[in-house]
């Protein structure tokens, strides 16, 4: 619920808003499994959608998908709306559905010089040497004008790199084909679990998840990641790269009234998992400028220690529901989570996060000039829209009407490395097979005309042993004749020398076989 440029989250001792001006600051909704995460991140992308920004939000369940239906006054939201001191209006909010293997909904691809070396080594769990010569074929691609699209791109690339391992190793560095024939067995590996399918063209446009209605609502954008997550690197691995394309392709705006898209990574603990230091850094940085190009980026995981410490100093508004503490690790996540917060001497926030009902949580939002308000114990706004799934027929009504309906559906083999490598290698085979012809020249053109350059006699049949000494009698007399007209116009001794070595030259060459 919008009011006076803030989203209206619930209510405390008082009214609990995220002001929209400083929603770009980033934040973070954790909490266990079942405790209201996903409502309440339906709320803050209800608030937004209305207040004109559109959402990027990745639906792991497929419960977000409701927010596209009409909600209905159920009792317990009428109930609640009534305790915090709102009317409850049923809506429903315009969405585009995405999906990387195309099932429910458009197609979502990416090119692999999108990618890149650092997310595509992430991708294929590549070690550091693996990375380093993929990160030597990216280069040489850049140097050779080869465009990388999609997998048989890079299989062609590697597979140069392969055959001219010892040449290139002189100038970049080690290249073994062991390393090669590594990388190109996890690109099996990728391509049986269907990852190959988001590598290619047409490749998403960043436009189209930045649009509004005709009311002038925000889009929600959802991501079907059901599916995607029986597959969790090649779907942290997705994520990331959105996340920096929209840090690259959009502009410097500064502060805004209000972001120009926000961004929901649900289940954030897999962008972290097993990822190596540079890929973290990377992470970091990027949440921490991206805010300057208009961007709110927003984390949803269990427990706030799934984010590292550098990346969770950039995230200014919080929403903690409960935890549970039954062992003493889970007892120091709790301590932990409570420590992110600025405390309110009211009550004790350690305690207060076990002790969390359904549908409640700790907030704590940026206010004034930035700084996070005290953390409030808050009765979190029922969602307007539906909550859980949506019919299946009724997605794929939306999905049939979409505006962006066959802009994404067909893949586009555009010519790049592959082809354009596979054209060198034609090019190589004919300038060798016209340089072989010339240098035999016209007795090699008359050997191939009679059949002489074919298998040895032992081997001929006798229709090829009679061609090959009526080929023998010609020649011979064809070149003896150019012999002797050459002896005779040098003279004497020399040319009659001359004349005999010229025979002995040629027909030693082309008749003996």
């Amino acid at each position: 619920m919008l009011q006076d440029g803030k989203i209206f989250i619930g209510r405390s001792t008082k009214p609990e808003y995220l002001d929209l001006a400083l929603a770009n600051r980033h934040g973070l909704i954790t909490g266990a499994t079942g405790t209201g995460k996903t409502v309440s991140l339906q709320v803050l992308a209800e608030g937004f959608s209305q207040a004109g920004v559109p959402v990027f939000a990745s639906d792991i369940k497929g419960d977000l998908s409701g927010i596209g239906a009409e909600g209905t006054a159920k009792d317990a939201f009428v109930k609640r709306a009534t305790e915090i001191g709102i009317d409850y209006k049923a809506d429903r909010f315009q969405v585009v559905f995405w999906d990387l293997f195309g099932e429910q909904g458009h197609r979502v691809r990416a090119t692999v010089s999108e990618m890149g070396p650092l997310l595509l080594s992430r991708l294929l769990d590549l070690n550091d040497t693996q990375e380093g010569v993929l990160n030597i074929a990216f280069r040489i691609a850049d140097e050779q004008g080869l465009l990388l699209l999609d997998l048989k791109d890079l299989r062609a690339l590697l597979q140069l790199i392969a055959d001219n391992a010892q040449e290139l190793t002189t100038t970049y560095g080690n290249v073994s084909k062991a390393t090669i024939g590594t990388i190109q067995r996890q690109l099996l590996v990728l391509e049986n679990q269907k990852g190959d399918e988001f590598l290619g063209e047409p490749a998403l446009d960043i436009k189209d998840l930045m649009r509004t209605d005709r009311d002038g609502r925000g889009i929600v954008n959802i991501l079907a990641a059901d599916k995607l997550m029986a597959n969790p690197r090649l779907y942290a691995t997705f994520l990331l790269w959105l996340m920096s394309e929209l840090f690259e392709e959009l502009p410097e705006v500064g502060d805004l009234d209000q972001p120009k898209l926000v961004f929901f990574f649900d289940e954030a603990h897999l962008l972290f998992s097993d990822a190596p230091k540079p890929l973290i850094e990377t992470v970091e940085r990027v949440v921490r400028l991206i805010r300057s190009k208009g961007v709110g980026v927003y984390f949803v995981t269990q427990n706030p220690a799934d984010v590292p410490e550098t990346v969770l100093a950039q995230l200014g508004n919080r929403v903690q529901h409960a935890l549970r503490a039954y062992t003493p690790r889970e007892q120091k996540a709790v301590r932990v989570a409570a420590q992110t917060f600025r405390q309110n001497p009211a009550f004790d926030t350690e305690k207060a996060i076990t002790e969390l009902g359904v549908g409640e949580a700790l907030v704590s939002t940026l206010e004034g000039k930035g700084t996070p308000s005290m953390v409030e114990r808050t009765l979190i706004a029922p969602p307007m829209a539906q909550v859980g799934p949506m019919d299946p027929s009724e997605r794929q009504q939306i999905i049939a009407s979409s505006v962006l309906r066959g802009k994404y559906e067909q893949s586009v083999d555009s010519e790049s490395a592959y082809e354009m490598l596979a054209k060198r290698a034609e090019k190589a085979a004919a300038d060798a097979q016209a340089a072989q012809q010339g240098e035999g020249g016209i007795l090699d053109m008359l050997g191939s005309l009679f059949g002489t350059t074919g298998q040895r006699k032992g081997t001929m049949t006798v229709a090829q042993r009679v061609t090959r000494e009526v080929t023998r009698t010609v020649v011979n007399q064809t070149v003896g004749s150019l012999a002797a007209e050459i002896g005779k116009s040098i003279g004497g001794r020399q040319g009659s020398s001359i004349g005999r070595a010229i025979v002995r030259g040629t027909l030693g060459g082309l008749l003996r076989r």
